[in-house]
């Protein structure tokens, strides 16, 4: 599916669905129509946890859930507890506190947030993420409810970059916006913005498709959020080895990143490495074999 239809589809179903959703509500609650605005929930003792999956029904239409390092994984009856559980493995290997530039105090800080502002990851299976009318109100709710500005789909082409690039829009639009507001925020004023501009003037970012979205408050997140993934997945040196080919960002290593974008490269380099990690080769290899 193309990228910018997905959001376009993305938005609507987060925003519009339901007899009691309106656009103004959204705005007083959440930034970017998905960012809790206010922290709603409390940090458990071990904020390193990865439970088991369990059945509930807090997330309606989504009947079970998955808690890893301040992120809820949730699910319908359709996704396999198979790979509900590597995703969470992956999003624990992300926030393992034991690699070699970790600072623990900056990532417990970002995990904290990520609890604090209820940052769940809805899971669909395939490009079906339709709801029966009787489901619409519930997921009405559970969207005003939480943090959910995306969604992971499993059994579709790319699965690698499928599940990294959608954990880390939750962690860099939610754990990184509150944590590092300053240079990682949601915001025209922080310093993603600005590298942002510059690649976008350099034309290394083409956000032409994003001008698609209407609302200019859900497309600012949209761009900052992508260009966010963009430096890490990039940084991790991911995309030479799992894709995409095709995209609107026409880097493929760190190196190249350095060469002509050290400003972006700076950034990540002063705070990704010590609150995060690339999962293992292990780990994302799982996903295809």
């Amino acid at each position: 599916m193309n990228k910018i239809l997905f959001y376009v589809i993305l938005i609507l179903v987060f925003q519009f669905v339901g007899c009691n959703s309106n656009r103004s509500s959204l705005d007083n609650t959440h930034l970017g129509g998905c960012i809790l605005i206010d922290p709603v929930a409390e940090i458990p003792s071990d904020i390193y946890q990865m439970t088991n999956i369990i059945e509930t029904n807090e997330y309606e239409p989504f009947n079970k859930k998955l808690t890893v390092c301040g992120i809820i994984l949730i699910g319908r009856d359709d996704i396999s507890n198979d790979f509900m559980q590597k995703v969470g493995e992956t999003i624990k290997e992300m926030f393992s506190p034991n690699g070699e530039y970790i600072d623990r105090e900056l990532q417990k800080d970002l995990i904290r947030n990520m609890y604090k502002y209820k940052t769940v990851i809805p899971l669909f299976k395939g490009e079906d993420f339709s709801f029966t009318s009787s489901d619409e109100k519930l997921w009405d709710r559970t969207t005003r409810q939480n943090s959910i500005c995306d969604i992971i789909m499993e059994g579709v082409p790319g699965q690698v970059t499928e599940v990294v690039e959608h954990i880390l829009h939750f962690v860099t639009d939610i754990g990184m916006h509150y944590t590092f507001s300053d240079d990682w925020g949601i915001s025209r004023s922080s310093t993603l913005y600005q590298v942002m501009q510059e690649a976008i003037d350099n034309q290394y970012y083409n956000v032409d498709q994003y001008s698609e979205i209407e609302d200019h408050e859900d497309r600012l997140r949209v761009l900052l959020q992508e260009y966010a993934y963009w430096l890490i997945y990039t940084s991790w040196d991911l995309r030479e080895n799992y894709g995409p080919q095709e995209a609107e960002w026409s880097i493929y290593n760190s190196a190249e990143l350095n060469e002509k974008l050290p400003g972006s490269y700076q950034l990540y380099n002063n705070v990704i490495p010590k609150v995060m990690t690339s999962p293992s080769i292990e780990t994302l290899e799982s996903f295809i074999n």
